[in-house]
């Protein structure tokens, strides 16, 4: 596979099934800054990616476009088939996007288990009544308790947020995307901070996401983010730089001289 990105608009799966996401020439631009620059990817189901770059490369500003918390100045998006581009974020999660970020949004005087049901009662259709008496039986609590499960955290259930390691933090940020069942995953360094040990554990649990669910990974973590997808896109300074396997992307040499900061 060539090193550069196609300049021509994407297509569809080579299989013919429907992608997950088509971003086609998105740029974004602040003025006189140009953080973005016709980026171009597909992103079948399941399939994971990750977004690699220096600092101010634009990652951030591309899941910040995809999740709709910020619109593309030009280019478009499509999930499922659906045109996306004017779609709210809060529009887009409910077609199944779900984000963590870089710096932990949780609430610390919860529990762990009230932090994912208030997760799983936002994404529901279930009234958000949240001053009324809570059943042990109910649906989202069985939720909330099942993605704890898979997350390692059902014995920290009833633990306040603020007790939780930062490890322990940043799987129940997960947990929390998990919970309404999205169908594509935007998780923005989730293994920033954490110590070799935690490490560990985040990769298994991203080792175990379902199979169907779709992933865009952004991490300075090289080692783990290679390890866990099938295609890695290099943004430099809003503009993609390098798209391919790990394999190729390691041999690149643009992406060494870059971002992995070595020179032929």
């Amino acid at each position: 596979m060539s090193s550069a990105l196609p300049t021509s608009p994407p297509s569809a799966p080579a299989d013919g099934g429907e992608a997950a996401l088509v971003i086609d020439g998105a740029t974004r631009r602040f003025g006189g800054l140009l953080a973005l620059s016709g980026v171009s990817v597909v992103l079948p189901r399941g399939a994971r990616l990750a977004v690699i770059g220096p600092n101010g490369a634009g990652k951030t500003t591309l899941f910040r476009v995809i999740s709709g918390e910020m619109r593309v100045t030009d280019g478009t998006i499509r999930m499922f088939g659906e045109d996306v581009t004017r779609v709210s974020e809060r529009g887009r999660a409910r077609r199944g996007v779900a984000r963590t970020f870089q710096v932990s949004n949780l609430f610390p005087s919860l529990t762990v288990e009230e932090n994912v049901r208030i997760a799983a009662q936002a994404g529901s259709a279930i009234p958000r009544r949240f001053w009324r008496r809570v059943r042990p039986d109910d649906v989202i609590g069985d939720a909330a308790r099942a993605v704890l499960h898979r997350v390692g955290l059902d014995r920290r259930a009833a633990d306040t947020v603020a007790d939780l390691s930062h490890g322990e933090q940043r799987q129940l940020e997960i947990a929390m995307a998990l919970v309404g069942e999205p169908r594509i995953l935007l998780l923005d360094e989730p293994a920033a901070g954490l110590s070799a040990a935690e490490r560990t554990v985040l990769r298994r649990i991203l080792e175990d996401l379902p199979a169907d669910l779709s992933v865009l990974l952004i991490e300075h973590d090289m080692s783990l983010a290679l390890e866990l997808v099938d295609r890695v896109l290099c943004l430099d300074n809003g503009v993609p730089l390098a798209y391919g396997t790990p394999a190729e992307i390691r041999a690149n040499p643009a992406v060494q001289a870059v971002y992995l900061g070595r020179r032929e």
